[in-house]
């Protein structure tokens, strides 16, 4: 199937994408420390612009104080959680049809990765395992622009960061496409006038691509 002529560009969010949700792995350690479900998540959508979570994002503090003040704002809820041990639930495992997805995108149109990270071994691919396997390094040179948070000082949901991508690749927002596994990430991108595709499953993710895109991708995991 021909690409569509009106898209120029597919912009992609990075952890829950091509990496596993770490929201996943927050849910198991809630569960084995008798914690409520979807703690850490409600601790990380309060004063979500200027909490310890925004802050390590933009990398405005270090690992140290954002242990101290994720702990402040988890007691603040009841129930105290240190820092360190959110840190390591970050990691996750790839999707190689998301990557075989990119590849594809990356034939037709400019790719681009908008990424909320953390200066952080435990960052999304950045763990031992990870680094082992290769994730990042068969990922990222994919892309022909990456923004990460850390680095930029800016962080999604921040509509300038959305400006800022669509200034490295030279395109104009109605000429995108982006996708991340947060809806409070796409509304942005999709009131700027990108297409915008809420990462729930891999299947329902390459259905809508391949139809916004007009390109096709394999039902099955690459070989």
């Amino acid at each position: 199937m021909a690409a569509k002529a009106d898209i120029e560009a597919v912009i992609w969010d990075f952890g829950g994408v091509f990496i596993s949700s770490p929201f996943e792995a927050f849910n198991r350690y809630e569960a084995e420390q008798g914690l409520p479900k979807d703690l850490i998540r409600r601790i990380n959508a309060t004063n979500h612009h200027d909490n310890a979570w925004a802050l390590f994002e933009r990398n405005e503090v270090d690992a140290d104080r954002f242990d101290q003040l994720f702990l402040e704002e988890s007691t603040a809820l009841g129930h105290p959680v240190q820092g360190r041990d959110v840190l390591p639930l970050l990691s996750g495992s790839v999707r190689p049809r998301m990557v075989a997805a990119l590849k594809a995108c990356k034939q037709r149109f400019k790719v681009g990765c908008i990424t909320n990270n953390v200066v952080s071994m435990h960052s999304p691919g950045q763990d031992e395992i990870q680094r082992a396997a290769g994730a990042m390094g068969q990922i990222m040179p994919l892309f022909d622009a990456i923004i990460e948070s850390s680095k930029a000082g800016v962080r999604k949901p921040d509509p300038k960061i959305y400006r800022m991508m669509c200034e490295l690749l030279a395109v104009k927002p109605e000429a995108c496409v982006y996708l991340d596994d947060l809806g409070i990430n796409c509304k942005p991108a999709a009131a700027l006038g990108m297409r915008a595709i809420k990462v729930v499953d891999v299947d329902q993710t390459l259905a809508e691509l391949a139809a916004v895109t007009g390109l096709t991708f394999d039902a099955e995991e690459p070989a």
